[in-house]
């Protein structure tokens, strides 16, 4: 099956990242002339990982992983090699492989987003909303981003087009007022879901971290277990500094979950196992495009399988 014929998102997804500079596409017979696989051979490979935004845990697990298989004699040729490849990369993604669940016992469930300034936060949020929106859930969402010029437009956008509820107070409006009042009106209406959108920050900036923590405890006034999830949103371009900022809010808010963007604007994409073997978080979004159709379901297998280009097992 082609990447154009493929169904839905997977389809969308291995036609915009299987890139033929991709770090995985990459021809692994230049790494392995006439097919001899030696330690030279997987050296090279490891370097090849290191600069594709790994990180050293995570690109030395899977080269140890393939070395000890060829040290044993069970991996002979570049096929094999491939084949063990693929096997590894699906292993380190696949506990992170955990859709987001919206329980009809909850309501409203609360979603916080959160992220540093131009990964897609607001974009992710409205795409959620309105795939929720068309599903026939009740939603709303409350734009707490009131420090960027054009948020609370760009999220009313995407409210509208999903035909759910949007809930503003202005630009420079305390953003857990905003959250507070989007709360009230979601479960006094009896929504499904609230969707929080809050304004991008650099996780070393302490006191937009500590308005995070804020909004977390006046939703907690009224719901103890709220927010239900805690999603950040990350730039596969960013490299190692995704995984730091993923880092740093975990520490501050208690992430729940990941969705990674922007993973058609980078030829390499290692930013997903940094994370994935760092911090094992669920990987609950992931974004190839501007699209609302671009943003799906993490699948480790079809993820790994549009990264390499190899058909689906």
């Amino acid at each position: 099956m082609t990447a154009e014929s493929a169904p839905g998102f997977i389809g969308r997804m291995r036609a915009k990242i299987n890139r033929g500079d991709s770090w995985l596409t990459y021809d692994l017979g230049n790494l392995l002339p006439g097919q001899q696989i030696d330690a030279a051979a997987l050296d090279d490979f490891e370097d090849l990982l290191l600069t594709a935004d790994l990180g050293v845990a995570a690109a030395s697990k899977i080269t140890d992983t393939l070395r000890r298989e060829v040290n044993a004699g069970r991996i002979k040729r570049a096929d094999q090699l491939r084949a063990l490849l693929r096997r590894t990369l699906i292993d380190m993604l696949k506990p992170c492989e955990a859709p987001l669940e919206f329980p009809e016992f909850i309501k409203p469930f609360v979603l916080m987003g959160v992220g540093v300034n131009g990964v897609g936060k607001t974009t992710t949020l409205g795409k959620i909303a309105a795939k929720l929106g068309a599903e026939g859930r009740q939603v709303y969402v409350a734009a707490g981003d009131t420090y960027r010029a054009g948020a609370v437009r760009q999220l009313a956008q995407w409210a509208e087009r999903g035909g759910v509820q949007i809930i503003e107070q202005g630009q420079n409006a305390d953003a857990a007022s905003v959250v507070f009042d989007a709360f009230s009106a979601a479960r006094a209406r009896g929504a499904d879901v609230l969707l929080a959108d809050t304004a991008g920050r650099l996780h070393t900036q302490a006191g937009l971290m500590d308005e995070l923590r804020k909004i977390k405890r006046v939703l907690q006034k009224q719901e103890a277990y709220a927010p239900h999830e805690v999603l950040l949103v990350v730039d596969a371009t960013a490299g190692h500094n995704a995984l730091h900022q993923a880092v740093q809010f975990h520490e501050a808010v208690g992430l729940t979950g990941l969705a990674i963007t922007k993973l058609d604007g980078t030829a390499r994409g290692g930013t997903v196992f940094a994370i994935a073997e760092r911090l094992a978080l669920p990987i609950r979004y992931i974004g190839v495009g501007e699209q609302l159709e671009d943003l799906g379901v993490f699948e480790a297998e079809a993820f790994v399988d549009a990264l390499l280009g190899t058909a689906p097992s």
